[in-house]
C-alpha cells in the first residue's frame, strides 16, 4: 500500500516516526519484523516542515571525513534550505532498526516536489 503524506507545518520527529512506523510494516496485523514489508511512503511539502522551539538555529549534524580531527558540522538550517528531503530522509533513517533491511526499507521513501 502507497501512503501519501502532507508534510506541511508538522513536526520534524513527530513525522519521521509515523514514517519509519509505517516503513516496517507495523500497521498490518501481519507484521514480521524479519520480513520487508510492503508499504511505500510519499512525502510531498518536505520544505514546509517544523522544527520546535530553538532547534533551527541550534541543531547541527555531524560527519567524520576519517583522519583525526576531521570532525565536520552542518548547521539545520544551511542542509534544510539545499536539502529539506536530506534532513527528512536522515531523521527516519536514524529511526529505523539498524539491520540489512534498513536500506532496502529507505529505497521505500520518496518524495514529490
Amino acid at each position: 500500500m502507497e501512503y501519501k503524506i502532507d508534510a506541511k507545518g508538522k513536526k520534524l520527529g513527530r513525522l519521521a516516526s509515523q514514517i519509519s512506523f509505517i516503513l516496517q510494516g507495523k500497521k498490518h496485523p501481519t507484521y514480521d519484523p524479519r520480513k520487508l514489508g510492503d508499504d511505500s511512503v510519499v512525502v510531498k511539502n518536505v520544505q514546509l516542515l517544523v522544527l520546535s522551539g530553538r532547534k533551527p538555529t541550534q541543531k547541527i549534524y555531524y560527519r567524520h571525513t576519517g583522519p583525526l580531527g576531521h570532525l565536520k558540522e552542518m548547521k539545520f538550517a544551511d542542509i534544510f534550505a539545499k536539502k529539506p528531503e536530506w534532513v527528512l530522509q536522515n531523521a527516519v533513517r536514524t529511526m529505523l532498526p539498524k539491520n540489512r533491511l534498513r536500506a532496502k526499507r529507505m529505497t521505500k521513501l520518496k518524495f514529490e516536489k
